[in-house]
């Protein structure tokens, strides 16, 4: 089937799929989640296929990482459909209700977007993440991962794909592309695609950013911070610092610049240090950490780049309002941590930090949508649109107004004689 045959038909799916209810599609989530059990060993042949051709193209380390899905990561997403079965359905929710005259009544209610084009590299967790928040949102995907994931990405989309249709789900609602020409051809597909998400490499999103009219929503850097401040806690820094470097460095809320302020420096960093290289971690060094432990200098470019490896830059800042100056200016807008005693002191921080994630005194590794109680996440998103952050079934929701009357016509509102709108506010939810 051609990629416009595909489209047409996700397009048609997502019409019908918007009106599902409530109880069939948590019904295919359930049945998605039997299959990747009783399926669990084809994957896992799959996925040792797609890692022995990636170690032999030798795939960098962090992709490598990303890309092995085997028993503990299909225990994960089953857990993962587990909880979005329990999230409430975002569809057809009423935020706003108002009276505009009597028997005239407006309702905001949430919809779902309609077909979500996905493009994600090594991450064939992504594909079951992504799908499953698709689906219970009401919402068709057209996915197209990365070719060093093929074998995997293929079984799941088919795993996924027929187990939601037997349950009642639209045929279409699901597809997996795979030719390398089919990511161009997505991106010029506005008739079809209502929103493309892309999951990868900062030049890999911003390839998708300039070369499409459909709205994008994502992420391309994950450049987090954390901050000790000169009130912080000596041995609450150090936790959260290793926990935010090395809990799992290939992952875009995992930090890379560790900022210290000058007056807590000489107790801190020799700690620290000690603590980094126990995680086999590099340091590099502003010119005044150098001056306090031995480690490799730093450059700009460090204060700029994500790692996604075993390496972190490291600067000493004079003030609360440099850290604050030196993540607008290199930050990426994802995650930024404030380890500090002062309350007032991390508040400040988090106000005036951009960012979409900013945390007092707990790991940067907190930024996902599992652990923000959202089920799982499509993406992180760092624009400043509908969804910001982690991405979950709220992110995927678009609204409609939606206008009861009784014959009124406009007419009635204009000229000399016309009626008057009450614009009261109603305590009620639509077709109540």
């Amino acid at each position: 089937m051609t990629i416009q045959k595909k489209a047409a038909e996700a397009k048609n799916a997502s019409i019908q799929l918007a009106a599902v209810p409530t109880h069939i599609k948590n019904s295919a989530l359930k049945a998605i989640a039997r299959a990747l059990e009783a399926k669990k060993d084809q994957i896992i042949s799959a996925n040792q296929t797609d890692l022995t051709n990636a170690a032999k193209d030798n795939l960098a380390a962090p992709l490598l990482k990303r890309l092995k899905f085997q028993q503990d990561k299909i225990t994960e997403a089953i857990e993962g459909l587990n909880s979005v079965i329990r999230l409430e359905d975002p569809v057809g929710v009423t935020s706003d209700a108002l009276e505009l005259d009597k028997g005239l009544e407006l309702f905001k209610v949430s919809s779902p977007i309609g077909v979500i084009g996905i493009v994600f590299e090594s991450r064939p967790d992504a594909l079951v993440q992504i799908s499953s928040l698709c689906l219970k949102s009401g919402n068709a995907v057209m996915m197209k991962g990365g070719s060093e994931a093929a074998n995997t990405n293929r079984i799941l989309a088919d795993i996924i794909s027929e187990a939601a249709i037997a349950a009642g789900i639209p045929k279409g609602w699901l597809a997996l592309l795979e030719a390398r020409s089919d990511v161009a051809n997505m991106l010029s597909m506005e008739k079809f695609i209502d929103l493309i998400i892309p999951r990868g490499s900062n030049e890999f999103v911003k390839y998708i950013m300039d070369n499409t009219n459909i709205p994008v929503l994502g992420h391309a850097d994950g450049i987090c911070h954390v901050y000790i401040d000169k009130l912080a806690n000596i041995e609450m820094a150090i936790n959260i610092a290793v926990d935010s470097k090395c809990q799992y460095v290939a992952v875009c809320n995992a930090a890379e610049t560790l900022l210290v302020h000058k007056n807590i420096a000489r107790k801190i960093l020799p700690k620290m240090k000690a603590a980094f290289e126990k995680k086999g971690v590099e340091i590099r060094g502003c010119a005044n950490t150098l001056k306090i432990i031995d480690v490799k200098a730093a450059t700009k470019e460090d204060w700029q780049t994500e790692y996604l490896d075993l390496i972190i830059s490291v600067k000493v800042v004079d003030t609360l309002d440099d850290a604050v100056n030196h993540i607008n200016t290199f930050g990426s807008g994802h995650t930024d941590v404030i380890v500090t005693e002062d309350k007032a002191r991390g508040i400040k921080f988090m106000d005036y930090v951009d960012s979409a994630d900013v945390f007092f005194n707990c790991s940067s590794r907190f930024a996902d949508g599992f652990r923000y109680g959202l089920g799982a996440e499509v993406g992180i998103s760092t624009n400043k649109i509908h969804a910001r952050g982690p991405v979950g079934l709220e992110g995927l929701m678009i609204y409609k107004w939606r206008l009861m009357g009784n014959g009124h016509v406009v007419s009635d509102y204009s000229g000399t004689n016309a009626k008057t709108f009450t614009h009261r506010v109603l305590d009620k939810k639509f077709n109540e």
